[in-house]
């Protein structure tokens, strides 16, 4: 369970990074984010799973039965949800506002109705808060997890 008992996601950028080995210091945060997330409330959505076996692959960072593999070992570690309806429109209407790209926007939606309050992403801007989302890049400047990701994964005592 997370330090503050928020349920959040995690965004294909982090599932990439904690398999690649080329990625330097995100890859080590990032394999932290994900090893910690699996005994936290965390929510992975199917499209993140999707988006990271093709980009796994497209990019040449490991073969297509390995991707495969790590991906239906995520399916089996940690709750999913998928698109909705419902956030198939909430996605469109944010993109057609032009407030998020189309799979990003699609992505917070189906995190949203999973219950998830934050979506832990370098990809998207940090801070902004998008159909209820908050969305927090969990890598500080210094090289090391910010503070409230460490909040977030139960690393430290502090609030998150």
């Amino acid at each position: 369970m997370s330090a503050e008992g928020a349920r959040f996601t995690l965004d294909t950028n982090l599932l990439v990074y904690s398999i690649d080995n080329a990625a330097g210091a995100r890859h080590r945060l990032a394999r932290e984010i994900v090893d910690r997330a699996v005994e936290c409330e965390c929510w992975l959505t199917l499209q993140a799973l999707g988006e990271f076996y093709v980009a796994a692959t497209r990019k040449g960072i490991m073969p297509r039965f390995e991707a495969a593999a790590q991906a239906g070992d995520w399916l089996e570690l940690f709750p999913t949800v998928t698109a909705s309806p419902a956030a198939v429109r909430a996605a469109l209407t944010e993109a057609a506002a032009g407030r998020a790209s189309y799979w990003d926007a699609l992505l917070v939606a189906t995190a949203a109705e999973a219950g998830c309050t934050i979506v832990l992403t370098e990809d998207m801007s940090d801070g902004s808060v998008l159909g209820g989302v908050r969305v927090h890049n969990p890598f500080a400047p210094s090289g090391e997890l910010t503070d409230r990701a460490r909040g977030l994964l139960g690393l430290d005592g502090r609030d998150p």
